[in-house]
């Protein structure tokens, strides 16, 4: 961690924390996700290798590129860009209850699709796509970011599911315990898609039981 300089923590998951620093040589932003793996098993660990090693691969203009990740005190540590504008979470809601153009939904719906489709391409799975996984540039570019975070936590995912508060965006098998498979991302980009044109989630409930069950239905 000695090569950045911390700024702020900008949230904080079931994961561990997302902080915001700037690279001591360049004075660039990039944001560092500090995970937790000393309590992790040892198989545990080489997954979480192996996982990061998998989304370093991935360059595309609508995916949040990763830098590098390093691992120390019992952290490992992954470095990817910093989307200036926020995420699509905090876009929708800044519209505060004013629907969005059309045209301006399109556009990030296409550029979602874009991103995922590349992740689909190499057989990876998002796993946890939502607004909040979605970020936005200064320039309207859209990319996908923290995928494999999903995947590196399986062990903890029943905590994750509760932790992060109501999974708007499970699709029915998850809710049914059936294997996640590459449709489950798309359930959960239609989700996202009726969010953008709506500014509501595709599914609420008060409670989790009630929620799967509108979902199933």
């Amino acid at each position: 961690m000695e090569r950045y300089v911390r700024v702020k923590k900008i949230g904080e998951g079931s994961f561990g924390k997302a902080l915001l620093v700037k690279k001591k040589a360049d004075g660039k932003q990039y944001v560092i996700k500090e995970i937790g793996i000393s309590k992790m098993s040892p198989k545990e660990r080489q997954e979480s290798r192996r996982e990061v090693k998998v989304l370093a691969q991935l360059k595309h203009p609508n995916i949040v590129s990763y830098q590098e990740s390093f691992e120390e005190n019992g952290n490992l540590y992954i470095v990817m860009d910093y989307c200036e504008a926020g995420d699509l979470y905090k876009r929708i809601n800044g519209q505060r209850g004013i629907q969005m153009p059309e045209e301006e939904v399109l556009d990030y719906f296409v550029q979602i699709c874009l991103g995922l489709k590349h992740v689909h391409d190499r057989k990876i799975l998002h796993r946890d796509l939502k607004s909040q996984n979605i970020f936005l540039t200064k320039n309207g570019i859209v990319k996908l970011g923290d995928f494999g975070i999903a995947r590196v936590l399986h062990s903890t995912v029943e905590l994750a599911r509760t932790a992060i508060g109501t999974p708007y965006y499970l699709s029915p098998e998850i809710c049914e315990n059936r294997p996640y498979n590459n449709k489950s991302d798309i359930w959960s980009l239609g989700c996202v898609l009726y969010e953008l044109l709506t500014l509501k989630h595709a599914f609420e409930a008060g409670n989790m039981k009630n929620l799967v069950l509108k979902i199933i239905r």
